[in-house]
């Protein structure tokens, strides 16, 4: 039986092996007979978009999602390429007969191109012998020609048809297998460059015409039926742009930025190329900035670049596309038409160029690179802050070009519907500058940063966070032109005073206080240190019976039960429970439930008051220690019955195994 199961196992990887090894349309269209063979021999599954006629050989993640471009498909099943029904036969067991190129083109839906093939005199040529390869253009694609692009066609003697034709042929048989992505493949009219795409999804484009039925063999070439017509190429993008008065402004920016010589050159590129109006919807002020600045404006043109032809009918699906600026672009389409970041803006596609495609948008595109920290305050979900910062009158920190990081909240961190600006709030507002352009990725536990206003600043770095006293980071940082954004999920509390000097401001630690005081650990609680202390209120101490208040509460020991070695703000606590050791050498056991904060299951009722030398947690509870949590604190002693019976405890509670998932600090 085990050999069985090797033999299996073989065969899989042998099939995965094979299958890796072919390009993506051979890989779709083997998943495409996958999918069909149960409807018999060389039956394909296919996906129609519902309401068009087109059709896909399907993939994995389009078969699951029976979507394309958003819209929903139908499942079809056809022959595969090559092969024909047989009457009272199940599936398509018939290899289709071999015949020259022009018979060919009629029996796969390129009749037109047949008729003008007749019309141009290349009948003799492709009914003869040779070796050729033609990109035909469907019925269809022909149809949708404008009829004076035909009736050009067709007069100047048939010349300019047969040249039309010609563009579209190779003087070899060239199958899918050649069709290799960025190739370039001479044509027979005057050795003009056909280009031809072969993306990741399994689609094919020769000059961005898709190629719907590819590999048709006929006995002196071979036929792949495309969904357009296909012209000659001359012109590269920056020639384009400078013929077409759609794009000055492009034009001008293209020459400030220096990039006229990169957009001319050999290459594959795409370029989204907002028009004149795209530029005129930017606020004066904002596009006067960024133009008078060659380095955002190269940010702001590089934004519009990829690095890469990207024909629009190879577009099916949304995603992530990196530009010459380094961030991405969301590419996707809805329908017929394209779309950026989720925004139909394309309103003109496949401009094809010799080294790449324009697609045309109205609407500006400006990187996070180009813009200053105001700016960057407009993006949803950060907007109350930069609206603080202009009531306060203290735009201009977020406006000039120093270098900053802001630490922004998100509104939902702001509980005020409306915010009274006063000098506190001012300084607040400045407290959310640090000083100096920082990235989170390069922020290390321990490390001070200084604010706007001379305040010091720590960082936290805990497992599953990273935090700047009580905030911490929410989302990835936004780099602007000059300065940082820094989103985070709190208003930042700066440290005001020893953890002694906050105690004593709050009435609600005054029993809290004295106990302190009376348990010599003042002194301590005064000097530079990591303290996290988990203070009971008042009404907690009241709580307990008077025995224990006298036995326990100026007890040392116990006060230390209380404070953490360590700061441990309450973002640093994620979902498993935080073991953090206390003074008294016991561990603390910290969690969250319900997004509250707790220690040993006490909840915290206001947490991260923030001190020059700790955080404070107030909590409706003293905490006891269980008698395992007294005896952990003796280093290196066996713990025996005898000792946990003594503490009060249970010898079988402390045999328990420990099975929760638990992080020291």
């Amino acid at each position: 039986m085990k050999y069985f199961v090797l033999f299996g196992f073989a065969l899989v990887l042998v099939y995965i092996t094979l299958t890796s090894a072919l390009l993506p349309y051979k890989q779709v269209l083997q998943h495409s007979r996958i999918r069909g063979r149960q409807h018999g021999p060389n039956v394909c599954a296919l996906q129609q978009v519902t309401g068009s006629n087109k059709k896909f050989f399907t993939n994995c993640k389009q078969w699951y999602h029976r979507k394309i471009c958003g819209k929903p498909t139908v499942i079809s099943y056809e022959c595969c390429p090559g092969y024909s029904k047989v009457h009272g036969e199940k599936g398509c067991p018939a290899a289709l007969p071999i015949n020259n190129i022009y018979n060919t083109l009629g029996s796969v839906g390129s009749a037109t191109t047949q008729l003008y093939s007749d019309r141009a005199i290349l009948r003799p040529e492709i009914e003869g012998p040779g070796t050729f390869t033609i990109f035909a253009p469907s019925n269809e694609a022909w149809a949708s020609l404008p009829a004076e692009v035909i009736d050009a066609l067709v007069s100047n003697v048939n010349i300019e048809l047969l040249n039309a034709l010609h563009y579209h042929m190779a003087d070899r048989r060239i199958l899918t297998d050649e069709l290799k992505h960025g190739a370039t493949l001479p044509s027979m009219y005057q050795d003009l460059n056909i280009f031809v795409h072969h993306y990741a999804n399994g689609v094919v484009t020769i000059n961005c015409a898709r190629i719907i039925k590819a590999d048709q063999l006929a006995t002196n070439g071979v036929v792949h039926v495309i969904d357009r017509v296909i012209t000659a190429l001359t012109n590269t993008i920056q020639d384009t742009l400078e013929v077409d008065d759609t794009f000055q402004q492009l034009r001008a920016a293209v020459a400030a930025a220096g990039l006229e010589d990169m957009l001319s050159s050999e290459g594959e590129y795409t370029l989204f190329a907002p028009t004149d109006e795209a530029f005129r919807k930017i606020p004066p002020a904002t596009l006067n900035r960024i133009l008078g600045d060659p380095e955002a404006l190269k940010s702001l043109l590089n934004y519009h670049i990829l690095k890469k032809v990207q024909c629009a009918e190879a577009i099916i699906s949304g995603a992530p596309m990196e530009t010459l600026e380094g961030m991405s672009l969301e590419v996707g389409c809805d329908g017929n038409s394209l779309t950026l970041n989720g925004k139909t803006i394309i309103t003109n596609k496949d401009i094809l160029t010799t080294n790449g495609v324009i697609h045309m948008i109205d609407e500006l595109l400006i990187p996070d690179s180009a813009k200053t920290l105001l700016e960057l305050t407009e993006r949803p979900g950060v907007t109350k802050i930069g609206s603080l910062f202009k009531q306060a009158g203290l735009t201009s920190h977020l406006e000039g070009t120093e270098r900053l990081t802001l630490l922004a909240p998100q509104d939902v961190a702001f509980t005020e519907e409306s915010t009274v600006i006063n000098e506190d709030v001012r300084n607040l507002l400045l407290n959310h500058i640090v000083k100096d352009q920082l990235s989170s990725k390069y922020l290390y536990h321990g490390q001070t940063l200084e604010t706007l206003s001379g305040k010091k600043l720590r960082v936290f770095v805990y497992r599953n966070a990273l935090c700047i006293e009580n905030t911490c980071i929410a989302a990835h940082d936004r780099r602007g032109r000059y300065g940082t954004m820094m989103i985070m999920d709190k208003i930042l509390t700066p440290p005001a005073g020893t953890v002694m000097d906050i105690l004593k401001a709050d009435d609600r630690f005054s029993m809290l206080v004295g106990a302190i005081q009376t348990a010599g650990l003042t002194e301590s609680l005064n000097r530079p240190g990591t303290f996290t202390i988990f203070a009971p209120t008042n009404e907690a101490i009241l709580a307990l019976s008077a025995r224990e208040r006298n036995s326990d509460i100026d007890d040392p020991t116990f006060l230390k039960y209380h404070i953490g070695e360590q700061i441990l703000v309450s973002g640093g606590v994620a979902s498993q429970i935080v073991l953090l050791k206390s003074l008294q050498g016991a561990n603390l056991e910290v969690g969250t439930k319900n997004h509250v904060i707790n220690v040993n299951k006490v909840p915290v009722i206001d947490s991260d008051l923030m001190a020059t030398n700790g955080v404070i947690h107030a909590i409706n509870r003293v905490l006891q220690p269980s008698a395992a949590k007294q005896l952990e604190s003796r280093n290196g002693m066996e713990i025996s019955s005898e000792d946990i019976l003594r503490f009060g405890g249970s010898p079988a509670k402390v045999a328990r195994p420990w099975t929760r998932k638990v992080t020291p600090i």
